[in-house]
């Protein structure tokens, strides 16, 4: 807790375990899952135990040391072997989110570059497996200081009294901590500056009305649990003075993919003159992806739509378009906050000099730690 804002570790790594808040349970129930098999950890994803990009990170990161530790591999060739399948049964669980196979590739990178400097053999294979284990937990580690650095860059630019609209959940439940778009609402409710903070729902798995307002009472910040469809209402009468969300990948010209229902917030702001800020990690950005038109969008299930709770609110055997994010242009963003600061148009440049920074940050954060 910090002056009165409390958190909470969503992910960790416990007795040979990886362990998470069940978000499908909330607000309803506080409870602890295990998943102790990386088929396990990948279903954590894929069914939404978890979600929000920095949180699949942190838990394909412990999926990856688990798949080490319960390897029975003799020597760092098989373990590697053992690695690369878990890869790919973790990338596989959830496409949109590039921080899944971003922190995969980490934890691999480094196993492939400890197996390359030191002779094959058991010994090896012991410290392969206490190295991924130690850069996973660095990693969750990381997540933490990062979102609390992006949290007060964002709080930079929130006026003091100002009403703002988020959509989705970007909170302490969508990373390790802390939070991303909800961590510069944390910062400000840190700072004293007396926000308030209009919450949309977020159909179809109402994050926003589950999770950010279960989180935002916790933490005593003032706010109103509205539809979608009000947001903007409330923007065309003067009532929100800045807008922000995550992402779940960001291209390399800054277009983002975030959960549906995003891009019409965006374009519906800058109708009324409204900034519109993006707030993530350079870990979520992209810059391999030229644009938002080549990132994948995941399309969920018909359930999701046609049912609330064990409730259906549609006619039985209605056709079913799911898809769980859209894209909104880098045009329609004011800025994209990240733990490097906040980037601005043109993103193409900005956004490049940010992840480099970052790449350089976990490069000498590394060194200290000693690792290869």
């Amino acid at each position: 807790m910090a002056n009165g804002v409390p958190y909470m570790r969503t992910v960790y790594w416990q007795d040979g375990q990886v362990k998470m808040i069940d978000q499908r349970l909330l607000p309803g129930e506080e409870q602890i899952a295990e998943f102790a098999t990386v088929p396990e950890v990948a279903r954590s994803i894929s069914e939404m135990y978890v979600r929000g990009a920095p949180a699949i990170g942190a838990t394909a990161a412990y999926g990856m040391a688990l798949a080490a530790h319960l390897s029975q591999a003799g020597d760092s060739d098989g373990l590697l072997n053992d690695l690369r399948q878990a890869k790919q049964t973790l990338d596989a669980a959830r496409p949109t989110a590039v921080n899944l196979s971003w922190a995969t590739r980490r934890l691999l990178t480094l196993a492939e570059q400890i197996a390359g400097e030191a002779p094959a053999g058991q010994g090896t294979a012991r410290t392969l497996k206490e190295a991924l284990l130690a850069e996973a937990q660095a990693l969750a580690d990381e997540d933490v200081r990062i979102n609390r650095r992006m949290g007060f860059n964002g709080a930079a630019v929130v006026p003091e009294g100002a009403n703002l609209l988020h959509h989705c959940n970007t909170g302490s439940l969508a990373t390790v901590d802390f939070g991303t778009a909800l961590g510069v609402i944390y910062a400000c409710q840190e700072q004293g500056k007396n926000i308030h903070v209009w919450v949309d729902e977020t159909r179809p798995r109402l994050q926003g009305a589950r999770l950010t307002a279960w989180e935002l009472m916790r933490a005593e910040v003032p706010m109103h649990l509205i539809a979608d469809n009000a947001a903007g209402h409330l923007m065309r009468t003067g009532q929100v003075d800045v807008v922000v969300f995550g992402a779940d990948r960001v291209a390399a010209n800054g277009d983002v993919a975030n959960k549906i229902g995003t891009y019409k917030i965006a374009v519906v702001a800058r109708e009324n003159g409204i900034p519109v800020y993006c707030v993530a990690p350079t870990s979520t950005v992209d810059l391999d992806l030229p644009d938002g038109d080549v990132i994948p969008i995941e399309e969920r299930g018909p359930e999701e739509v046609v049912e609330i709770g064990a409730r259906s609110v549609a006619p039985a055997g209605v056709p079913v378009y799911n898809p769980a994010f859209d894209i909104t242009p880098h045009r329609y963003l004011t800025g994209i906050v990240t733990e490097e600061g906040i980037c601005y148009p043109p993103f193409d440049q900005s956004l490049r000099n940010a992840v480099e920074k970052g790449r350089a940050a976990i490069e000498a954060e590394r060194s200290e730690r000693r690792v290869p």
